[in-house]
């Protein structure tokens, strides 16, 4: 986080709201009470928010709160959408991305080859946690992939920018 922090603060051609702050432990602590989870927390204590190009984004604790509705269950979807079991943290390409409220799945998403998120049969496994997605496959190279950002567009990609200025996109772009 200090790499990006730094590299964001070096870059003045770079939108500032790429990376949010962080929230402070009496935050914490009143949104853990409203039944916030514990690891989106422990992330927002860390980062409050990523807006990571027009694809992705991880929302910060008080964004997070404004998308719980994802959660709802959907007449005529086959997935099984619970309040009690996820919580939304962000969306890839407008789809939501959870967090498992039991921990045993970690982070969830829809599989790839559904069109209308609601439609799909199931989730599909994209990390541990959320900050093994983050550290993974959002602050590396790997964000490309998941972004479809392709050669002809890596070179206006501010998140990739910031990767790469950071040094954790490697040669990419």
């Amino acid at each position: 986080m200090d790499a990006l922090r730094l590299a964001l603060a070096e870059s003045t051609d770079l939108l500032n709201f790429t990376l949010g702050g962080t929230i402070d432990e009496g935050t914490a602590a009143a949104a853990e009470a409203e039944g916030v989870p514990r690891e989106f927390l422990d992330f927002c204590r860390v980062l409050d928010g990523a807006s990571c190009g027009p694809s992705v984004q991880l929302f910060g604790l008080e964004e997070a709160e404004q998308h719980q509705f994802y959660c709802g269950p959907v007449v005529d979807s086959p997935l099984e959408l619970s309040p009690e079991k996820l919580f939304c943290v962000g969306l890839i390409h407008d789809t939501p991305v959870f967090l498992d409220r039991a921990g045993n799945d970690g982070l969830l998403g829809i599989p790839a080859e559904h069109w209308e998120w609601v439609d799909a049969e199931r989730f599909e496994r994209l990390a541990p946690g959320l900050e093994a997605f983050f550290l993974d496959r959002v602050a590396t190279a790997e964000y490309a992939r998941i972004a479809l950002v392709d050669d002809e567009l890596v070179e206006y990609d501010d998140w990739l920018k910031l990767l790469r200025r950071a040094g954790l996109a490697g040669n990419l772009g």
